[in-house]
Order: C-alpha cells, then sequence, then structure tokens
C-alpha cells in the first residue's frame, strides 16, 4: 500500500508523541487523534488516552466509534484533568489557526481586537497548556495566512513571551508544528521556528513560500519519514472511515 499525504501526516503527529511517556497525551482533532493512538499501539504504549470527553480509556479505539464502559479506566472529571495539566503530565496537540515564528498561537479571532473581521474558538485552554505542560500543533493547510510574522492576538504564548516571564515560563514548551507540507520545531538557539522535516513530494521552495516569515533552515534538511507497514494496517484500524483523507486530500 502507498502512503498518502495524510498517512504521512498521522505518523508525524505519531512521533511527535513518541518519547512522551506515562502523560496524558491529548490530541485534539482528526489527524493528531489519529497520531496520538498509533503511538498508543506502537511507540509510546504508556501514554494515557481519553474519550474524548471525561473518561481514560484502554484499547486502541477507532476515530468516531462509541468506546464503551469496559474499555474504561478511570472517570477524568475537570478536577483532575487540572491537576494533571497544573503538574506537567500532559502533552497537547491543538490547532492553530495562525502561529508565529516564536511559536505564539492564535484561535481567538482574526484581526484588530477592537473589531475582528472573523471570531474563532476563543482563548479556550492555550494559555494555560502553554504555561503547564509541552504543547505542539496541527495546521492542515500551511499558507501564509496561517504562519504569520505576528498573530492577531495570542491565545497560546510562545518562546519570546514564555522568556519574559522568567521562571514563570519554565514550564513552558513548544514542541512541533506539523502541517500538511512539513515538520517544525524550535531547536535553535534564540527558540525561533526551524523546519524539521519536507514530507515527501514537498519542495522547499513551496514551503518557503508558504510561510509569512523567514523559517530557519538548515543546510540538509530532512524527509519525513514514511509509515511502516505496521503502523499503514493501525492507521487503517483506527481511521477505517478514511477521516485523514478529508483533512489532507492526497
Amino acid at each position: 500500500m502507498t502512503p498518502t499525504r495524510a498517512d504521512i501526516c498521522v505518523v508525524a503527529c505519531a512521533d511527535a508523541f513518541a518519547e512522551d511517556g506515562e502523560i496524558l497525551v491529548n490530541p485534539i482533532g482528526n489527524i493528531p487523534t489519529i497520531g496520538g493512538r498509533l503511538a498508543k499501539a506502537t511507540t509510546c504504549p504508556a501514554a494515557v488516552l481519553t474519550d474524548g470527553e471525561a473518561m481514560f480509556v484502554d484499547g486502541i479505539h477507532p476515530v468516531g466509534a462509541p468506546i464503551g464502559t469496559d474499555s474504561t479506566e478511570a472517570w477524568n472529571p475537570y478536577r483532575r484533568m487540572f491537576h494533571m495539566l497544573w503538574s506537567g503530565k500532559r502533552h497537547v496537540m491543538m490547532g492553530a489557526t495562525q502561529v508565529d515564528q516564536m511559536g505564539n498561537q492564535n484561535i481567538a479571532c482574526i484581526g484588530d481586537w477592537e473589531q475582528p473581521r472573523a471570531q474563532l474558538l476563543g482563548f479556550r485552554g492555550a494559555p494555560g497548556n502553554t504555561i503547564n505542560h509541552r504543547t505542539s500543533y496541527w495546521v492542515p493547510n500551511h499558507n501564509p495566512k496561517a504562519f504569520v510574522q505576528h498573530v492577531s492576538v495570542v491565545t497560546g504564548i510562545g518562546y519570546d513571551r514564555a522568556a519574559a516571564l522568567g521562571t514563570g515560563g519554565r514550564f513552558h514548551d513548544i514542541h512541533r508544528v506539523v502541517s500538511n507540507l512539513c515538520v517544525c520545531d524550535f531547536e535553535t538557539p534564540d527558540h525561533r521556528m526551524r523546519l524539521r522535516s519536507l514530507h515527501p513530494g514537498v519542495a522547499l521552495d513551496d514551503v518557503v513560500a508558504a510561510t509569512g516569515f523567514e523559517l530557519v533552515i538548515d543546510q540538509d534538511v530532512a524527509t519525513t519519514r514514511l509509515p511502516t507497514d505496521e503502523e499503514l494496517a493501525w492507521i487503517e484500524r483506527i481511521d477505517p472511515s478514511g477521516l485523514r483523507s478529508a483533512e489532507v486530500p492526497q
């Protein structure tokens, strides 16, 4: 079976969780969720998953399918969720309508704060996530309106704002930004966004043109790895309806 671009994005999301160990892996969105469950099935078996509501669950379940009570491990009310969040035992992969070169994220509004052109989700949990534990971002459509020089409003804080907090920002950790074109990280001396890998078939010039700021680009840029046959089988089992391909068409 030939992997699709969506399959490659799933594996890139799974790899973002690979070294997390026994913490709450909390992906948001179809491809991140498939990736989180793939990581649980392969590279990070100790990861803790939820049913997307208020339960910790065992097993690897298809996306969108009901999860029965026989798979429930524990109740996860808000007080327990916040305890895990504040203690840092969580890695969330959120969406980012806008993200800048320092990792500042926006999911609240587009345009001037006083009179925005578009109202989005709001701040949600982004401030608390980014200040307390590891956070990654998934951007399904890599373009200059998503990867911007300056976000309209900061919902999740980036490395520049975390540094300004002193010890208050000591748990800040923006780990990965996965898009339909590439994987980025912040493993640079000044924590500016770096191009970590290009998805197979994507040219460097395509990513540069689709990014509204100057990425840090090493001399030799890696290629995002392909899924193994085992991983492809798991992906089909986790996403039998093909939701991933609706999010990232081939």
